[in-house]
């Protein structure tokens, strides 16, 4: 390494490390960082042109302007390309393909394939939701090309929609009806464009199939949950505003006749995934909440009574992975929650294939250290869920990717893995369910067996349905993989 190199390593340990944790150089290759990754970076250091080429940032954007950036720049040119050649120095020239100790089995008996009814000519799924609550299963559908929410049965016939405009992407319910999470425009922006709303169905009681707003302005919300966070007999709101440059989780809190006041938790883009849960039975709701979009990390915000929070950063990821997803499952049956961890988002400044894109599992030690225990190599996985789906007493896990590896590999879009004990899995490919590309999923007792069914979102919306672009067959919005297991 160079005396070049050399000063830049320390740079970025300097100023990357004010965003996010520093990137280590051989996480991309190095064509990829000075092409795209580097010069995307540059502006949030203040350098929006370098030796006569124009950075991409968002000034123009009005969501964002020059205020986001600093005033003037952190280092100077010399500096910069300090940090350019101790990048291209230690890149590599390419990364390794992933490399796995499994055989993976291809077909398993424990499902078969259902499909809904109906002509459809593309696929632009953003949420499913299974409704195991009540007497009679639902899948709730929300595609981008249609302006509604679908409800589907357990014969997989459309009963009733919602009129909405902008992408309902979750919903929660409890006992006091549904709430729907409306992120407002899907792809990225910071435009405040999302908002928060109740879903009435068409009953006896209400005629009319309606979304009403609670919350509006907000930005890219992703995720609603609801809890009493401070202790005053009345329920408050917990919102991941996942955004794109700006976001937040923040929680609502309910001053009664439909009045709330905001608090933020952390004002980060990137809030993706949470829950509300009494990890340290102190009778006080706990937060869990996964990070992306930069500082990627697992949060975890302790209720220390009266509204107020303490957080700790339980776990931190590059910013290269993509976190996805995290689940708190109990894996090694000792009381504590372990952490089933996500990583495969690919569509931003290095859109490569990454054999450290997957699902992990981090034990918990019974303070909160945890540590990985397992990993599955899976290009661009976006959503892995753990239930025992054979029925064995202990956790197996399903997954999807968004970004498989189209050329080589599609049939990896989804994996079961069937759990043999000792943190070995036998993965399995369903050839049916690599006919889509899979944005979302979700998993639940859907058929009333008693067993856990699996439900995948297909978004295959703007691609041809070719072998060229990912050997995408399907156009049927979602598929069912009902659980046939004896």
């Amino acid at each position: 390494m160079d005396s070049s190199a050399r000063r830049g390593k320390i740079l970025a340990s300097t100023y990357c490390q004010s965003c996010h944790q520093v990137p280590d150089p051989a996480l991309i290759d190095k064509n990829t960082w000075v092409k795209t990754v580097l010069p995307g970076m540059a502006p949030r250091l203040g350098i929006f042109v370098f030796k006569g080429h124009e950075y991409p940032s968002k000034v123009l954007d009005r969501n964002i302007g020059r205020k986001f950036y600093p005033s003037s720049p952190l280092i100077n040119d010399g500096q910069w390309q300090d940090i350019i050649d101790y990048y291209w120095t230690s890149a590599p020239d390419s990364l390794s393909p992933i490399h796995r100790e499994e055989i993976i089995k291809t077909g398993s008996a424990l499902f078969s394939i259902l499909r809904p009814s109906g002509d459809f000519t593309s696929a632009s799924s953003c949420m499913v939701h299974l409704d195991i609550s009540q007497t009679h299963k639902n899948i709730y559908l929300r595609t981008v090309i249609d302006p509604g929410i679908y409800r589907y049965n357990t014969k997989l016939n459309t009963v009733d929609s919602i009129h909405i405009r902008g992408p309902v992407v979750d919903i929660y319910q409890d006992g006091t009806g549904m709430v729907g999470c409306n992120i407002g425009y899907l792809n990225p922006n910071d435009a405040k464009l999302g908002s928060i709303g109740r879903l009435t169905w068409r009953s006896k009681s209400s005629p009319e199939a309606k979304f009403t707003n609670i919350f509006d302005s907000l930005t890219r919300p992703v995720q609603i949950l609801k809890a009493d966070l401070n202790g005053d007999k009345k329920m408050d709101f917990l919102i991941c505003e996942f955004g794109n440059l700006k976001g937040q989780l923040a929680w609502k809190e309910n001053l009664g006749n439909d009045k709330y006041s905001t608090h933020i938790l952390r004002s980060s883009p990137g809030a993706i995934k949470a829950y509300i849960t009494d990890y340290n039975h102190d009778g006080l709701p706990d937060i869990w909440a996964l990070f992306a979009q930069g500082d990627e990390c697992i949060m975890l915000f302790t209720n220390m009574g009266n509204g107020q929070f303490e957080a700790k950063k339980i776990a931190q990821f590059p910013a290269v992975y993509g976190s996805t997803y995290f689940e708190l499952d109990d894996f090694n049956h000792d009381g504590f929650p372990d952490i089933l961890y996500t990583c495969g988002d690919n569509a931003d400044y290095s859109p490569i294939l990454k054999p450290y894109h997957g699902i992990y599992v981090f034990l918990n030690d019974g303070i909160n250290h945890f540590k990985q225990r397992y990993f599955f190599p899976m290009h661009g996985c976006f959503k892995a869920m753990a239930r025992d789906f054979d029925g064995d007493g202990d956790l197996d896990i399903a997954a999807i990717s968004f970004f498989p590896d189209f050329k080589h590999a599609p049939e990896e879009s989804f994996f079961y893995l069937e759990n043999k004990g000792e943190f070995r899995f036998q993965p399995y490919t369903i050839p049916q369910a690599a006919e889509g590309r899979w944005l979302t999923m979700d998993v639940g007792n859907f058929f009333g067996s008693g067993k856990q069914d699996i439900v995948l979102g297909n978004f295959t919306y703007g691609m041809s349905l070719n072998k060229d672009s990912g050997n995408h067959k399907t156009s049927v919005p979602f598929i069912v993989l009902k659980n046939t297991i004896k």
